[in-house]
């Protein structure tokens, strides 16, 4: 769980030292995975889900615990800010719970954020390692977004080639 950041409600504050952010372990010498993992089912059980931030320099990520307890897929989000990462997944997570069904290929957008496509994550246990361990197998919703210019990741020229976005998962076309 080493590089992890938590950001459980929405606005939460990534935990600090300094001027970068620093992972629960890393705050919490001498705890275990399983304080960690009590940590994430209290944000459980107090907002009904939380976002997980995964700083990492090839690809930081973020991902929902908590949906699968409602019988509904985890969101993902790459390459991302942790603010951007919470408005796109708390915003997508409340839809979900007000009965909104996403599918793979469905494009939509959320207020003040880059229009979004659905792909559904491949192998979630590979990259969501907190809900895995809390809900065991379980199904997952990427949220890839486009870039300024509209354009997507599978595009040759998406953010000018100066960024990317890693997909992890086939895209479906909609129907």
């Amino acid at each position: 769980m080493h590089g992890v950041i938590t950001a459980a409600e929405s606005g939460a504050k990534t935990s600090t030292k300094g001027a970068s952010a620093m992972c629960w372990m890393c705050d919490h010498p001498g705890s275990t995975v399983d304080d960690y993992l009590d940590e994430v089912r209290g944000k459980v059980s107090r907002r009904g889900w939380t976002v997980q931030y995964v700083e990492s320099p090839r690809m930081p990520f973020a991902y929902t615990v908590g949906l699968s307890g409602y019988d509904l897929p985890e969101l993902l989000v790459t390459n991302v800010s942790p603010q951007r990462a919470l408005r796109v997944l708390n915003g997508s997570a409340e839809h979900l719970l007000r009965g909104t069904q996403l599918t793979a290929g469905q494009q939509f957008t959320l207020c003040g954020c880059p229009m979004l496509e659905v792909v559904e994550v491949d192998h979630p246990d590979a990259h969501m390692t907190c809900a895995v361990a809390l809900y065991g197998p379980i199904q997952a919703l990427q949220l890839v977004w486009a870039d300024g210019h509209g354009r997507w990741p599978w595009a040759a020229d998406f953010c000018d080639r100066e960024s990317r976005q890693p997909v992890l998962g086939s895209r479906a076309r909609a129907a």
